[in-house]
């Protein structure tokens, strides 16, 4: 009588596990999105089938997921597509550039809001994101796309001096370097030439770069979210530091800005006719711009979150958090915005040196500083420390919560102050 009931109790949990909500978070194993992803949705209480590469993972989520590889993406799109068969999936997102693509096109496939396939290519390939804007009137750096081999035997462009040459496809300012003549632009083609062998790309992205005006002026990030091609503001992030190369490492992030309002409108406005000439109707944006000649030009335009764990400012300045925003968004559940009633910072703790890490010291002293809401080192003791442009981590983040901008900032400042990091040489074994 046992052995006859087992099948009918395994069969009524699996029906039970198909018909609950499903989020599909697809996602590369090393993400800083990742863990915030899974947090929100455990606080909304959907569950969540992870899509990744990371089958020995050991965060559970995505060692019980779906394992695909995201270079070979018709493969991937096959597999994902066979593997949620009959789960009720009422939400696709790609947590990163390498991802979203990939999330619009299921999206589709299963009948649920996304974004045109277009247009998520637009916002993770900086050549065809600049040859649509620059059909536009928006403001936009000159631009050519050239072979690296080229440029290394013939440094000859029409773009300019200074310029900024960049891979078309990596993130995190890795590979972005201002040049300010020939021997500079030879030098920096051979460096990003060996980063991009690291990567293994295929087509254009492994051999290809952009070149492009370098416009100076203070940056700026722009939070948003689109629903049926609306873009409301989520947040707008000054960048204090006023970054002049020859590497864009990101810094110091506050919120919210000191910007006039006229300003800040400007920037809502630009960032909106950049997401229609894109074609993107729905989901995070996350923008990136700066203001020249009381102009704002725009840099980058992602369909995803802001990285680096930034997405905390949010929470500290509204108490909601980003991620669980865009889950209840694409879910189609109630979405309520919360009003910024503190400032809040992050610095992204730069690498500046190429070592092993040894400690870090002075952590704590730096966690007691006035506003400071925490100290988070996020490479462990015995890891290699490679900073821009070949290196893509953060040594690690310091946040901070204030009644104003002013005090955020200095915070910040104040506990990077305490900080030192102690590495040793790196030894290599020929």
């Amino acid at each position: 009588m046992a052995q006859s009931n087992a099948p009918q109790v395994e069969t009524s949990q699996t029906r039970v596990a198909e018909m609950r909500p499903c989020l599909l978070l697809i996602s590369p194993r090393n993400s800083y999105r990742l863990a915030p992803y899974l947090k929100a949705a455990e606080n909304i209480g959907i569950h969540v089938i992870v899509v990744s590469q990371g089958r020995h993972s050991l965060v559970s989520a995505v060692a019980d997921g779906i394992h695909v590889d995201f270079q070979e993406i018709e493969q991937a799109y096959q597999q994902i597509l066979s593997a949620v068969k009959g789960n009720n999936i009422i939400a696709v997102i790609g947590t990163d550039d390498l991802t979203v693509e990939l999330a619009s096109g299921l999206s589709k496939t299963l009948g649920l809001v996304h974004n045109d396939l277009m247009a998520s290519r637009l916002t993770t390939r900086k050549d065809l994101s600049r040859e649509c804007l620059s059909a536009t009137d928006l403001y936009v750096p000159r631009f050519e796309k050239r072979s690296i081999q080229s440029l290394i035997k013939t440094p000859v462009h029409g773009v300019g001096y200074p310029c900024v040459i960049k891979p078309l496809s990596l993130s995190g300012s890795r590979g972005v370097i201002r040049v300010n003549d020939d021997r500079e632009l030879v030098n920096a083609s051979s460096r990003i030439q060996s980063i991009l062998l690291q990567e293994q790309l295929a087509g254009q992205e492994k051999n290809t770069v952009l070149l492009e005006q370098y416009i100076p002026g203070y940056e700026y990030a722009f939070e948003g979210l689109l629903t049926d091609g609306k873009l409301q503001c989520l947040a707008l992030f000054d960048k204090p530091d006023l970054m002049q190369g020859p590497f864009f490492e990101e810094t110091y992030y506050i919120t919210p800005s000191r910007l006039d309002e006229q300003v800040r409108q400007q920037i809502h406005h630009t960032v909106q006719q950049a997401c229609d000439a894109y074609g993107l109707r729905q989901g995070p944006v996350h923008a990136e711009m700066r203001i020249h000649d009381d102009k704002v030009w725009i840099l980058e335009i992602a369909s995803r979150t802001i990285g680096g764990q930034c997405a905390r400012l949010l929470k500290f300045a509204t108490g909601r958090s980003l991620e669980e925003i865009i889950i209840r968004h694409a879910a189609g559940m109630e979405v309520k915005l919360a009003n910024m009633d503190q400032a809040a910072g992050v610095l992204m703790i730069p690498i500046t040196q190429q070592g092993i890490l040894r400690r870090v010291e002075g952590v704590l002293t730096a966690s007691k500083i006035k506003y400071i809401k925490d100290v988070e080192i996020s490479i462990s003791e015995g890891y290699e420390l490679t900073p821009l442009p070949e290196g893509f981590s953060y040594l690690g983040f310091i946040f901070s919560k204030a009644p104003d901008p002013g005090k955020a900032e200095d915070a910040l400042r104040e506990a990077y102050s305490k900080l030192k990091v102690i590495t040793s040489p790196v030894i290599r074994v020929q």
